[in-house]
């Protein structure tokens, strides 16, 4: 017959239920491997992680190397050779008169000194040859007069890594400082 014709219907019910499940077969699809996905994508930012560190540790020693060699390094420290005598203010560091180094004393790193602490001052980078070191120390005296005495050391610097260990002492009953300097390889 040509003209007009009735179309006949598919059965809707059957493509909603095919639909349907056709559905929820990807999202249980997409759900199984989302967790697989995202299990891969933690692996991969932990690997990524530990490379990322394992970089800087690498560029920290590369950098300590450039900025510090050890053929020419200095390093200052700094102890209390008696703990009773003094409670530091400040002390200030000049190498062959060029300020290095400048330190003011909180209670906790003062009370730390005289319970037996080092500090480290400076560290830096120094040609060979003959040097001077000057340190400033301002300080309360255990006889509660304010101190500021200057200390000179002349020393020849060689190549290697070189410590001077700086201490510090006030004993009874002048309680004048006294600094001595002691060179380490």
């Amino acid at each position: 017959m040509v003209g007009l014709q009735k179309t006949k219907k598919c059965g809707g019910k059957q493509w909603k239920g095919f639909i349907g499940l056709s559905l929820g077969l990807m999202a249980g699809l997409l759900l199984g491997c989302g967790s697989a996905i995202a299990s891969n994508l933690d692996e991969e930012i932990s690997s990524l992680k530990a490379e990322v560190s394992a970089h800087a540790a690498e560029i920290f020693q590369l950098e300590q190397k450039v900025l510090h060699p050890v053929d020419t390094r200095l390093a200052v420290f700094l102890k209390l050779a008696a703990q009773d005598g003094l409670d530091l203010d400040s002390v200030e560091l000049f190498v062959d008169e060029q300020p290095v180094a400048s330190h003011l004393y909180t209670a906790r790193e003062s009370g730390s000194l005289r319970q037996g602490g080092i500090q480290q001052l400076f560290t830096g980078n120094l040609a060979n040859g003959a040097h001077t070191l000057k340190a400033v120390i301002t300080a309360r005296a255990a006889n509660d007069r304010f101190v500021r005495r200057e200390s000179t050391h002349r020393f020849q610097k060689r190549p290697g890594a070189l410590r001077l260990e700086m201490a510090l002492e006030a004993k009874a009953p002048d309680y004048e400082p006294r600094v001595s300097f002691v060179e380490r390889k």
